[in-house]
């Protein structure tokens, strides 16, 4: 099968500027991916974000505050080439790995096997492991029925929730090859029965308002989005259903738990820039 072809964005600049440039983009372009390359003995990093189409390098520039340059990529599946041979990730109770990592599965875990491919999940970006480790957190507490994880890109979320509580889980997303790479994943991992992925734009598709009201809704998604669905989002809760918010910046939540004020705070989890919240609505 051909590739669509893929653009290049880049700029060089020190480790410490690489978060904050690479976090401008994630959220202020539509990116394919994102990425950081650091140097191992010198203080400098390369950001690379992937793109469908061409950019526009003087809006990239502007947004990330330095001059990035853009150029077109060859023919090959550069997302999955940029993601193979990424070491496991540990995070709470979950184990996520690649074919390449399956002898490493230590004794005591969740193991979740994700390979890389065109959808954004592979539990190496901060947000992913922040709600992987709530959700090991949330395990130790309570049980849930009826779950739902809104963007659910690979469906590592919809998976790790299917596994810890063996319950059905609805997955969705606004791309249909995320729906698939979800549903394939959610094979590889042997949840196939417990996991069904829609393809849905918010939480107006009927799947997704005929199986609410859920217990537990996980949406790592962006800011953005985060404040325009709030209003269906809180609509979609149980009472006393928990919410599991990420894709925003600690310098985004209290924008976010502003749009969510009617539902209790219950804390946060950092890493980097980056934050996950955990909301709960009222009995």
């Amino acid at each position: 099968m051909t590739n669509p072809p893929l653009w290049k964005a880049s700029v060089a600049l020190t480790k410490l500027e690489a978060a904050d440039v690479a976090a401008a983009l994630e959220l202020g372009a539509d990116a394919q991916a994102v990425l950081i390359a650091e140097e191992p003995f010198a203080d400098g990093a390369v950001v690379e974000a992937l793109f469908t189409e061409e950019p526009d390098a003087a809006y990239l520039s502007r947004i990330a505050g330095r001059t990035i340059t853009v150029a077109p990529l060859p023919d090959q599946d550069w997302i999955r080439l940029s993601q193979q041979g990424l070491p496991p990730v540990r995070a709470g109770r979950f184990f996520v790995y690649g074919a390449h990592d399956a002898g490493t599965v230590p004794h005591g875990v969740v193991p979740m096997k994700i390979e890389a491919g065109l959808a954004f999940g592979t539990g190496h970006h901060e947000t992913t492991a922040l709600c992987l480790g709530a959700l090991s957190d949330l395990a130790r507490e309570r049980s849930f029925r009826n779950v739902l994880d809104l963007g659910c890109g690979t469906g590592l979320l919809a998976i790790g929730a299917a596994k810890l509580w063996k319950r059905p889980v609805l997955a969705s997303d606004i791309d249909p090859v995320a729906v698939e790479v979800t549903r394939d994943n959610a094979r590889a991992n042997g949840v196939a029965p417990l996991v069904r992925a829609v393809t849905a734009d918010g939480l107006t598709n009927p799947i997704l308002a005929n199986t609410a009201p859920y217990d537990l809704l996980i949406a790592n998604i962006l800011a953005g989005p985060l404040t325009q669905l709030s209003p269906s989002i809180i609509r979609s809760l149980a009472p006393g259903a928990v919410l599991l918010l990420s894709g925003l910046l600690n310098n985004q939540e209290k924008l976010v738990t502003s749009f969510y004020r009617a539902l209790r705070y219950v804390g946060a989890r950092r890493a980097g820039p980056w934050s996950a919240l955990v909301l709960e609505k009222s009995r």
